[in-house]
């Protein structure tokens, strides 16, 4: 029997959850919402859509909106009791196999978007040709069909109406909830923040040697040449912005996915460890609490993108911003 203390301090966790659950899960929603409508409308634009890095940007917020959606829609009905996911079937299961297919192919993308940016920058022109945007279609549905293979059992594993659970609509047996936690903890989490950070070294070690290294014959060719023209360096100079602000966009954004990604998959760690273990009514409503509250921070990873494009993207992605806005303003004075 609990004492009546612990059941106020139960109690209390239990309304914090939900308070939080249902108020900041709107704040995340509207931000994350916009924020990916509009990263997908800019990174449409002409100028981006021949660069693979930006290719693999678009697919990333198409995920992350379609995270948002089908995550943050149904958290913010459960305040009002109206989320029908935690009681009807077939909604259930729905919408956490679409939403737990959609976060990986988020960061997956964003992965291969930081390979695609070593790529670029090797001095093995090899590896250089190998960025390109037809390799950045192809990894785009390689990614879908192994996240939708990954999480595929998903459907058979998740019920609604549970009781002992962090969600009602959650893993019915502890094989599925192991199966489910191990392959967000390592394949979405963990194994890809690893790899972003290694290939965000090398990528800026690249960046370094090509800075540095001098090439001797280009003074010689420049005089045999005579000057060069006007209009290719000017293109190509523009090639190396875009690419050099699309590099600083994908190292910024690897930096907060560590902070709001990496909390998930460490509480997954944590309820890995102790699944077995038999704990009182009080630790699972902090485990409950502590285990939205990570969700939520990894809510706000699916909604940041076009903040951070927006703050380091430079000139390039601003420029199409405010030229898209202009374009609708014209469009809707013409009504």
């Amino acid at each position: 029997m609990s004492s009546p203390s612990e059941v106020a301090f139960i109690t209390y966790i239990n309304n914090v959850s939900a308070q939080i659950n249902q108020y900041l899960s709107i704040f995340i929603f509207l931000f994350g919402t916009v924020g990916n409508i509009l990263n997908i409308l800019v990174l449409s634009q002409r100028s981006f859509r021949s660069n693979s890095c930006a290719t693999l940007f678009l697919g990333s917020s198409i995920a992350n909106f379609i995270a948002i959606i089908t995550g943050l829609t149904t958290r913010m009905l459960s305040g009002w009791a109206v989320d029908l996911t935690n009681t009807n079937r077939v909604l259930c299961k729905l919408r956490a196999f679409v939403l737990n297919v959609a976060r990986p192919v988020a960061l997956w993308l964003i992965l291969l978007a930081g390979i695609d940016r070593w790529l670029l920058s090797s001095p093995n022109i090899r590896y250089r040709q190998m960025s390109s945007l037809k390799n950045a279609q192809r990894s785009i549905i390689i990614t879908l069909i192994l996240s939708i293979l990954l999480f595929s059992h998903i459907i058979y594993c998740y019920e609604p109406n549970l009781i002992n659970a962090p969600l009602k609509c959650y893993g019915v047996t502890i094989t599925c909830r192991l199966a489910t936690d191990l392959s967000l903890m390592f394949m979405t989490i963990f194994f890809p923040l690893l790899f972003m950070l290694i290939f965000g070294l090398m990528t800026i070690n690249n960046v370094r040697y090509s800075r540095n290294r001098t090439r001797p014959g280009d003074i010689s060719m420049i005089t045999m040449q005579g000057p060069p023209s006007t209009s290719r360096p000017t293109e190509q100079q523009q090639r190396n912005k875009i690419d050099d602000q699309l590099l600083m966009m994908l190292l910024v954004q690897v930096l907060l996915l560590f902070i709001f990604a990496l909390p998930l998959g460490v509480q997954k760690l944590y309820s890995t460890i102790t699944t077995n273990r038999v704990s009182s009514q009080a630790q699972v409503a902090i485990d409950n609490f502590a285990y939205n509250f990570v969700l939520l921070l990894n809510f706000i990873a699916n909604g940041m993108p076009f903040y951070i494009y927006t703050l380091v993207g430079g000139n390039v992605f601003r420029k199409e911003l405010q030229k898209m806005f202009a374009t609708a303003r014209q469009k809707i004075c013409r009504l």
